[in-house]
């Protein structure tokens, strides 16, 4: 239920706080005094989009905010899913919507920001505003179909349908993807198989790549590296030049000093081994020059072997030859799933065959209860129809069968109505008018709210259209709704404001500053005055004061 409401700067109010209470509350207000506007604040709070014209002149920002009891309405799932906090113990929740003069809208739920889409499913567990628009949902198979299965009381059997459906839905996606994945493998498998043997003739190694490279480079420039090596070596030990002689020759001269000169026994040591470094690389370079040699048949295949698997990489918009590996292994299970289609084709039609027997089970058992709860539909609303003054109401519930099982299930189903003795019940859309249909719409809401905890309901003139007697009611009804949940009303009709055990006045002020929407509780006499007003108009008279006072006694 809703516990309290906060708005500000939102159209004509600047300011409120409102605390509510379980039960049957009303609220009342001359034409244009601002009730819409509540209605219109309260639609933010269910996810409507938000329209910066709403703010009030001047303002900065507008804020609605709402705070819930959750208790019995099942949103402890839907806040876990969507990471906010929330304390099950407490089972409150408050849902806050700011709105700035640029436009921004900004989502709150228990202070934790979060996106329209959540708030809609939250706010759908919350509140109902049944507005007149509403009323044409009669017409529509979805809500028809959705009522029944709340009557039913056994949502267990739509829950068994619903799964039985997403198995089935899987199941034959699964199978169109497969069907459509052999019909396209098999076009391609000559092309696949043809890609596999350029691949795999080429024998290729993950390491290769970088060896031949580095072979290619070498023996590219054999010559020149030949020649360099020849030289270097020739630098080190020739007849005019040999470094290591030297360095052996200066390292015996500091030798014969080192019992005069301590430093050079260590200044010999370095020239040591200095000389046998020297004499080390020249074995290398000697090695290096004897192993290099021009090789133009070995550099003709290394060539041809990179071009080879550089023409691979480029076909196949890779960069090593890892990546052509896996590509190879990548086009081998694509043909083994291709030699494989029938198998996988077969085991999927099974599934699809058991999946679609599970559904028909499933969708004649849920057919059989909505008929079940269609007959128990039909009699309590005739009969609190004929409470409601139609004394010759007749309807009923038209079933077909599906040509194919939908997500609501195998079920068609139109609701016939007539009002008036001897004419044949019609397409309720067609035949009944905006009184009827609003009586019909209420008389329904009250066999859910016997059947399941319901959020709250705020009726916005759903006495439209009926006056009197009938309006009274009306008004008993939503005040026996009132003890399964809680229950606003907006009316501009006394006998249904009478009965309210909670009573609101929205009305419209005005001074030097422009005009304010205020909406109060009121006190006993409070009441009788506002009443008073409905009966009488603007001047009071005793007798509408008294016919007021009798109306609360009532």
């Amino acid at each position: 239920m809703l516990l309290s409401l906060h708005i500000s700067n939102y159209a004509l109010i600047d300011h409120l706080d409102l605390d509510l209470t379980p039960g049957f509350g009303v609220i009342t207000g001359e034409t244009g005094a601002g009730k819409s506007i509540i209605l219109g604040a309260l639609g933010l709070l269910q996810g409507r989009r938000a329209d910066p014209k709403a703010l009030k002149a001047g303002a900065a920002k507008c804020i609605v905010e709402g705070v819930f009891s959750t208790e019995g309405l099942d949103v402890d799932r839907l806040l876990e899913q969507a990471d906010i906090d929330f304390d099950p113990e407490d089972a409150q929740i408050v849902v806050r919507r700011e709105i700035t003069a640029a436009g921004k809208s900004r989502t709150f739920i228990n202070d934790t920001p979060t996106n329209l889409s959540v708030l809609r499913e939250v706010s759908d567990r919350l509140i109902d505003i049944h507005s007149q628009h509403q009323n044409l949902l009669l017409a529509h198979e979805t809500f028809l179909l959705d009522t029944l299965d709340v009557i039913t009381g056994e949502p267990e059997v739509r829950g068994s349908y619903d799964k039985a459906y997403r198995d089935f839905v899987t199941a034959e996606r699964r199978l169109r993807q497969l069907r459509e994945e052999a019909q396209r493998n098999s076009a391609d498998q000559d092309y696949l198989t043809y890609q596999l043997a350029q691949i795999d003739d080429a024998e290729l190694d993950e390491d290769e790549q970088d060896a031949l490279e580095e072979e290619s480079r070498t023996l590219s420039h054999a010559e020149e590296i030949k020649s360099a090596l020849y030289h270097a070596g020739g630098v080190l030990q020739s007849d005019e030049s040999d470094v290591s002689s030297a360095l052996r020759t200066a390292a015996a001269a500091l030798d014969s000093i080192a019992k005069f000169l301590p430093e050079a026994e260590a200044l010999s040591e370095r020239l040591t081994s200095a000389r046998i470094e020297v004499d080390d690389i020249l074995s290398d370079v000697e090695r290096a020059a004897d192993s290099v040699d021009y090789n133009p048949e070995r550099l003709a295949y290394v060539d041809d072997r990179l071009s080879n698997i550089y023409r691979l990489q480029k076909k196949h918009q890779v960069d090593s030859i890892a990546e052509l590996l896996a590509l190879a292994e990548d086009l081998r299970n694509r043909l083994s799933a291709i030699d494989n289609a029938d198998e996988l084709l077969a085991q999927a039609e099974r599934d699809c065959k058991s999946t679609r027997t599970a559904l028909r089970s499933a969708a004649r058992q849920l057919t059989a209860i909505r008929h079940a709860a269609a007959k128990e539909v039909e009699d309590a609303l005739i009969e609190t129809l004929h409470h409601l003054g139609m004394p010759s109401v007749r309807l009923c519930f038209e079933f077909d069968e599906r040509a194919r099982p939908d997500a609501s299930g195998n079920d068609t189903l139109r609701f016939l109505f007539s009002a008036n003795k001897n004419v044949p019940p019609q397409d309720v859309a067609q035949t009944a008018s905006g009184g009827e249909i609003a009586r019909l719409m209420l008389a329904l809401k009250s066999l859910i709210a016997r059947k399941r905890q319901l959020p709250t309901i705020i009726f916005d003139e759903i006495d439209a259209g009926v006056s009197g007697t009938m309006a009274e009611r009306m008004g008993q009804i939503m005040q026996r709704m009132g003890e399964h949940a809680q229950v606003l009303c907006i009316t501009h009709l006394p006998q249904i404001a009478a009965l309210g055990a909670s009573h609101f006045l929205v009305r419209k002020e005005e001074d030097e500053h422009g005009t304010t929407s205020r909406i109060a509780p009121l006190d006993a006499e409070e009441r009788v005055q506002e009443l008073a007003h409905m009966l009488s108009g603007a001047n009071l008279t005793e007798a509408a004061m008294a016919n007021a006072r009798a109306l609360l006694n009532s």
